[in-house]
This record gives C-alpha cells, sequence and structure tokens, in this order.
C-alpha cells in the first residue's frame, strides 16, 4: 500500500510520563489543504501532541490513523512527515549546507536537485550555509531548520513556534511558506503562541487545557 494520506485521525489520546496526564482523550480530525493552530497555555499538551503526530512517541491509550495507515504498524510514514520543533534537529559541525544535502540523501533525493536548490530562494539562505551550523544565530538556524523540514515535500508539516528568532522579513517568508505547503495540499499543524501568525495563517483553532480540547472551530485567516 503506498504510503499516501489526506486526513489524519485522532480518537481519544492518552498520554501518561508517570503519573501526570499530558493527554487526557484527545479527539481530532485534521484534513489536507488545511491550516490547524494548536493553542493553549504552557503544559496544555500542545508538543505532545505534535511528539505523537511526528511518531516520535507512542500514545499510551487511543489510536491514531494516517489516511487508512497504522503509523505504529508503518514506520516508513516517518518519511512522509516535516517537522520543526524546539531543537533544529541539524548537524552543528556540518555547514547548512552540508546539512540539507544529507537531508536529501537520506530522503532519496540529489544533493544539488532541484528541492535542495529552490530552498535558497524560499528562505534566502545566504553566506552564512557555507558556515558550520553552530556559529549560526536562532533566525539563521531557524530558517535551515524550516528549510529542512519542507525539503521532501511533506504530507504532514508539523511547526512548534516556527517564528522562533525570525525578523520581520523571516516571519513573511515563513507566512509565504506555510500559505504555499497548504496550497500544495499538505497537512499543516501549527503550535505557536503568537497571535498574530495565528490570525494570519489558521484555517482552524483548536485550544487545549490540561490535555483536553476545549475548543474546535473554524478561524478566518489573511488571504
Amino acid at each position: 500500500m503506498a504510503l499516501e494520506f489526506t486526513r489524519i485521525e485522532v480518537r481519544k489520546l492518552v498520554k501518561l510520563y508517570g503519573a501526570t496526564r499530558a493527554l487526557a482523550g484527545v479527539s481530532l480530525d485534521l484534513q489536507a489543504g488545511e491550516i490547524t493552530a494548536i493553542e493553549g497555555h504552557n503544559g496544555s499538551g500542545k508538543s505532545t501532541l505534535l511528539s505523537i503526530l511526528a511518531l516520535a512517541a507512542r500514545p499510551t491509550r487511543g489510536s491514531l490513523r494516517f489516511g487508512r495507515l497504522d503509523p505504529l504498524e508503518r514506520p516508513a510514514l516517518r518519511g512522509r512527515i516535516g517537522l520543526v520543533g524546539h531543537a533544529a534537529m541539524v548537524y552543528p559541525d556540518l555547514t547548512g549546507r552540508e546539512n540539507l544535502a544529507l537531508t536529501a540523501q537520506l530522503y532519496g533525493l540529489s544533493p544539488s536537485g532541484p528541492e535542495v536548490q529552490g530552498l535558497d530562494g524560499r528562505f534566502e539562505l545566504g553566506r552564512f550555509m557555507e558556515r558550520p551550523a553552530r556559529t549560526y544565530s536562532r533566525g539563521q538556524l531557524q530558517r535551515l531548520s524550516l528549510a529542512r523540514a519542507l525539503l521532501h515535500a511533506p504530507q504532514l508539516l508539523l511547526l512548534d513556534e516556527p517564528s522562533t528568532g525570525l525578523d520581520v522579513k523571516g516571519v513573511e517568508r515563513l507566512t509565504e511558506a506555510v500559505r504555499a505547503e497548504r496550497e500544495r495540499g499538505a497537512i499543516v499543524l501549527l503550535v505557536t503562541h503568537s497571535r498574530a501568525l495565528s490570525e494570519a495563517l489558521a484555517d482552524r483553532r483548536v485550544v487545549l487545557d490540561r490535555g483536553r480540547v476545549v475548543s474546535d472551530g473554524d478561524a478566518e485567516h489573511a488571504a
């Protein structure tokens, strides 16, 4: 069966860390071509939910379906996911260019192919890409992280505070890139404390509180 999906079904997800209940029965549906903003206070379960959707953590209870596929039985689905998390997930001693080339190879793409070349203009990856990633500013590291996450045209794009460290132009590039992913037909999940970013991008807002969905509805966003 091809690893393609246009819908994700989350049903009654529970995640326990010892006696701490990070998720307490979360259910929601995610659709292709839609940006869903996940909102809530610190400790509400946002990052835990993203970790489970990224297949980096397993739920204690509940189910997760990528289309008709069970991701716990199909680990290759990780290759259809793009993630921007709190950590940049790049090799600090490699240059930015080398990091992207390595990522391309991991996804079976050419290190010098159009997928890599197109990212330069998309995120204005400049001369800093020839330096080791450990020398980058927070904003430069975030731009590299975004490029890495989008390199393989993921079907599911998970963004955890993606505007961290970005200046005004950087946020504009981020906004354009996320809108382009929506138009391409990706499923986009956005976690952000930035109300402006959420209002600009979200088709739908889901609010978590103490590991539960307390609000789920459409949101107006800028064109």
